[in-house]
């Protein structure tokens, strides 16, 4: 009898998501960063009209101040949603990234300004807002803003700053810290007043504008025309509810398993309640999707109550969290915490639907087993395809004879053999959960490049 025939998973592929193509694209993106912040630099040094130079260190000191304004406005960049940008790093990271730069344009202020302040005072005139010159004012002005707005944001959880209000907020000093930053380069003059680079700074000011017309005019403008619509609301294990779209205007383009896009669910395109979910069906399945989200504080509570016939708006998909990205794998390890189980179901699907027949191990962590969501879709798709599933509650029943407890070195040298080291490793979960989980993996021999984690707090 001849062995059945599975589609060759290089058909699911897209030209973009081919590793070299992806390497590549990354590559030339961070050779376009870092030229645009050494764009400034170049066009100083080599302008024609530079003034006299004063000391090395008064130089480095402007130069700091010059690299923080040009990171400030990448960071628009940055959160904007730039699939092209997006795609080969993956949204997730750009987000993470965006965070750990900001402490950077922060730390390029404080430098600016504490050089100044300890060998250069007088340049800095008088610090009394109502007196100073304007254009000194708005240096501290930006500096002020942009320290709340990364404290806001590390602190947010602890001082129980509301989603929303984060947002609002968030935006409000990023537009206002980055107006005031430009205003002081363009209005001290000196460096900024050469020709060149007063070209420069105007134009890079333009673009700025560009991304703040393009992501909250332009983009819930298009937003607004395709709307979707929340067609079932069901509840699964763990306190889980799974919200089913219908697209009412264009359905999801270029979408792969696992991916994830910003939801907006009874408000207008443009009132900042969105909310980043994962995608919990697959492409093979569409155009219908769902999103599977689990009430945990702020605005997901009232998300996951939402009725069926509420209006919705879906931007995406983003996200690198994909089989479609492993499509020379001989085999997938994936490893789940809670709700984190909703993007590898979504791969699982799609294996399903595709009839691959590589073999999956998933390990799947949860507080108690009834805790487990999609427990039994998990042991349907295990009917259809060859996956390995490894339940670990933290607490198990009394008559259970599987795993109990944490996922460490020792449990996964249990149900991963040698052979499964080279496989694509999928984490997603809790970030405890995540570093043990890599810690582990890394100790049992496999390649940090097998292990890939999707970021699904990105705040």
């Amino acid at each position: 009898m001849n062995a059945p025939d599975h589609p060759d998973p290089q058909v699911f592929v897209r030209p973009a998501d081919r590793p070299l193509v992806v390497a590549l694209r990354a590559s030339l993106w961070l050779i376009a960063g870092l030229g645009i912040i050494a764009l400034p630099f170049v066009l100083i040094l080599l302008g024609s009209d530079r003034p006299a130079a004063i000391h090395p260190l008064w130089d480095f000191a402007m130069g700091c101040g010059f690299a923080a304004l040009t990171l400030a406005i990448a960071q628009f960049a940055l959160t904007g949603r730039i699939k092209l940008l997006t795609t080969p790093f993956g949204a997730d990271i750009i987000y993470l990234f965006h965070r750990f730069l900001s402490w950077g344009v922060l730390g390029l202020m404080l430098t600016h300004f504490g050089i100044l302040y300890i060998w250069y005072e007088p340049a800095l005139g008088e610090l009394n807002p109502l007196t100073a010159r304007w254009e000194l004012t708005g240096g501290r002005v930006a500096l002020v803003c942009f320290a709340a707005l990364i404290l806001s944001s590390e602190l947010r959880k602890r001082i129980g700053l509301e989603y929303h209000g984060w947002r609002v907020l968030h935006i409000a000093l990023a537009v206002t810290g980055t107006f005031a930053a430009l205003a002081h380069v363009l209005g001290v003059g000196t460096y900024s007043a050469m020709a060149g680079s007063r070209t420069l700074w105007i134009g890079i000011a333009l673009v700025w504008i560009g991304f703040l017309v393009w992501s909250r005019l332009l983009r819930p403008m298009v937003l607004a025309r395709n709307p979707w619509r929340v067609i079932s609301n069901k509840a699964e294990r763990g306190g889980v509810h799974t919200l089913t779209l219908r697209p009412e205007g264009q359905p999801l383009r270029a979408w792969k398993p696992g991916q994830f896009a910003w939801l907006t669910i009874g408000h207008a395109p443009w009132a900042l309640r969105e909310h980043p979910f994962t995608i919990s069906t697959a492409p093979d399945r569409g155009p219908e999707i769902s999103f599977s989200i689990k009430p945990l504080g702020d605005d997901s509570e009232r998300m996951a109550k939402t009725p069926p016939g509420t209006l919705a708006y879906v931007d995406g998909p983003f996200g690198t969290f994909s089989i479609d990205r492993e499509a020379t794998a001989e085999g997938f390890v994936m490893i789940a915490g809670g709700v984190g189980i909703t993007p590898i179901l979504s791969n699982l699907h799609a294996l399903q639907s595709r009839d691959d027949p590589r073999p999956v191990i998933l390990i799947y962590a949860n507080s108690t087993l009834d805790e487990a969501a999609f427990r039994e879709a998990l042991d349907a798709i295990a009917q259809d395809i060859d996956l390995t599933i490894v339940h670990v509650p933290e607490e198990a029943p009394e008559d259970w004879q599987g795993e109990t407890g944490m996922i460490d070195k020792d449990l996964l040298a249990r149900h991963l053999p040698d052979t499964t080291h080279d496989w694509p490793h999928m984490l997603c979960g809790p970030a405890p959960m995540l570093e043990a989980v890599s810690k582990g993996l890394t100790a049992l021999g496999v390649p940090a490049r097998r292990i890939s984690s999707e970021i699904f707090d990105l705040v």
